[in-house]
């Protein structure tokens, strides 16, 4: 079982904080979405079964499901966010120490 490391970051490399808070936002409403998607199904099953089943019980249910559900059906996006964050962290690093040796005179 084992699994290949090796990830395309060519895109990643060109990462912004938009576009890193655009993946997220994306990745938000994705889970968000499944909630919502489980909470009707759980409402739904309720009303089929013959059971009146409260939305606030629905929701919490739905929440709980919907967390391990959305880490494995949103994987790539989950995985897409946090190589795009890594990107502008290191970006940002490289700035950072950049700066840092300018300051000490070190120039490259």
């Amino acid at each position: 079982m084992s699994e290949d490391k090796t990830v395309d970051t060519s895109t990643d490399r060109e990462a912004t904080a938009g576009s890193v808070a655009l993946s997220l936002a994306l990745y938000t409403l994705a889970r968000l979405a499944l909630v919502v998607v489980v909470a009707a199904i759980i409402i739904g099953g309720g009303a089929i079964a013959g059971v009146q089943v409260p939305l606030l019980v629905a929701a919490v249910f739905g929440v709980l499901i919907a967390l391990p559900l959305g880490m494995v059906l949103f994987k790539s996006l989950r995985l897409r966010v946090n190589r795009q964050i890594a990107a502008v962290d290191d970006a940002r690093r490289r700035r950072h120490d950049d700066l840092q040796s300018r300051l000490r005179g070190q120039a490259d």
